[in-house]
């Protein structure tokens, strides 16, 4: 059985090579991402096929931001493809907007901070001066009161989030994880799969480490192996 700890970013540029990358992966894996730049690539069709015709599980990273109408609306209607996840930027009002948008068991997931930020991408965007860890957390906080499943974070803050009140029953689930020795790629705050696991993450995303590998399967299983040493 696939560990559903693990979901598996299709970052690839379109249905076709999604379809063959989870035909790949085969029951290896049972959760998959699916992101905004798969949208224009057949991103919906192959979430319908992977959880309908595949019984896959499946988190759509559109990362909502608008306003509240907007993004209620948004939610509503994707809803209606039978998710699992949906994420939305953790401003409040955001997230308020879509836990009134989602129906069936779609989970709404809030984005703290990126993993590919660091304190000077914040200084760029004009995000207020402190210790990106502590925003992060406050962040958190914030959408879980506003009525978010869970949160997106960096797995240098899961410890810290799973020890909100808050965060109690809540999801947390990590990008930025990559297995030993692989490559940082555009990530900058990343861990391991076991430490990520240790800290009180759910659920980890990894993308590149598996599906530019020779062997998909095998690094996916790799993953899974070093989940088991938390």
């Amino acid at each position: 059985m696939a560990d559903d700890r693990l979901i598996v970013a299709l970052d690839v540029p379109n249905v076709v090579q999604g379809l063959e990358l989870a035909n790949r992966l085969g029951d290896a894996v049972s959760f998959y991402k699916i992101g905004l730049g798969m949208l224009t690539g057949g991103g919906l069709a192959l979430a319908n096929e992977l959880k309908q015709e595949q019984g896959k599980r499946i988190f759509l990273d559109m990362k909502l931001f608008d306003i509240g109408a907007t993004v209620e609306a948004a939610v509503r209607g994707f809803s209606n493809f039978q998710l699992d996840f949906l994420t939305v930027h953790g401003d409040p009002q955001v997230v308020a907007a879509a836990a009134q948008g989602k129906s069936g068991g779609l989970k709404i997931l809030a984005v703290t901070v990126l993993t590919s930020l660091d304190r000077a991408d914040l200084d760029a965007n004009m995000i207020r001066p402190g210790d990106l860890s502590e925003i992060a957390l406050e962040r958190a906080a914030r959408a879980l009161e506003a009525g978010a499943d869970g949160v997106i974070a960096s797995p240098h803050e899961a410890a810290a989030i799973r020890a909100l009140p808050q965060a109690k029953g809540r999801l947390i689930v990590t990008p930025g994880v990559r297995p030993a020795g692989a490559a940082l790629g555009d990530q900058k705050r990343v861990a391991t799969p076991a430490q990520a696991i240790t800290d009180g993450v759910d659920h980890i995303v990894v993308g590149r480490p598996i599906w530019q590998a020779a062997d998909p399967r095998a690094a996916a299983e790799a993953v899974v192996a070093e989940m088991g040493r938390a």
